[in-house]
């Protein structure tokens, strides 16, 4: 299993930088404004439960340039022209240079970029980078969400763009209590923030199957529309 240490980022050269990516998904309508060109990073500072993407956390990735990434999704310009490029993962905030370094340069090719992050690392820097912010809170086991409050804090600070997700587990996190406590954290910093609630499915099964892990959420039920809506029902009746 690849180790990855927060603000790392080999230096492949005087001027590339090389980090370690799992794959590039281009055609994607939920990760960002408009169509968008995921790449998802591998190694994650987490071990969620409900992972859709256990194979960015248990393998070590491919070792990819900046120079050679950036040829890779220009090819694809085309198709997320109105759109832009979502760095995802695993956690892309664990690879600090090569983040930025791929920023910069997708930016000189006029690329909107946004992040998809776990929002338990507050880097100023990167959260300045990046066009927007896509911050999805992992609530399902833990009632300390102080680490959020510090990322929001920060965003709001910059005035970044933030757009805040919520993977809904019946039996996990849509409690009462629970969606009061993640509204009250969220609305602390912006009064007009929303959550986007998202919900669970057991699609990821076959990537644990085939990683010969266990998925620990195998006996949860996946959320359907009644629980979502109940969920966006008792955020707007807290008062």
């Amino acid at each position: 299993m690849q180790e990855f240490e927060y603000n790392n980022g080999a230096q492949s050269s005087e001027d590339d930088c090389l980090g370690y990516i799992d794959s590039v998904y281009c055609g994607s309508g939920v990760d960002g404004t408009g169509l968008r060109c995921v790449v998802f990073f591998s190694g994650c500072n987490l071990r969620c439960p409900f992972c859709h993407n256990p194979e960015t956390l248990y393998k070590k990735g491919e070792a990819v340039t900046v120079s050679a990434l950036v040829r890779r999704i220009v090819r694809y310009k085309p198709y997320f022209r109105r759109g832009g490029v979502t760095l995802s993962g695993g956690e892309p905030f664990l690879q600090k240079q090569f983040l930025l370094k791929l920023v910069d340069s997708l930016h000189g090719q006029n690329i909107n970029v946004c992040v998809e992050t776990n929002g338990q690392i507050v880097d100023a820097e990167m959260i300045a980078a990046c066009d927007g912010i896509i911050c999805d809170v992992k609530n399902q086991e833990t009632d300390d969400l102080s680490a959020y409050e510090k990322f929001f804090k920060e965003c709001c600070r910059q005035g970044k763009s933030l757009q805040i997700t919520n993977v809904l587990v019946p039996g996990k996190n849509d409690s009462i209590e629970k969606l009061q406590s993640l509204r009250r954290i969220v609305l602390r910093r912006d009064p007009s923030l929303k959550v986007k609630f998202l919900p669970f499915r057991k699609l990821c099964e076959e990537k644990y199957e085939r990683l010969k892990i266990p998925f620990p959420y195998a006996c949860c039920r996946e959320a359907e529309d009644k629980d979502i809506e109940k969920a966006v029902r008792l955020w707007e009746d807290f008062k």
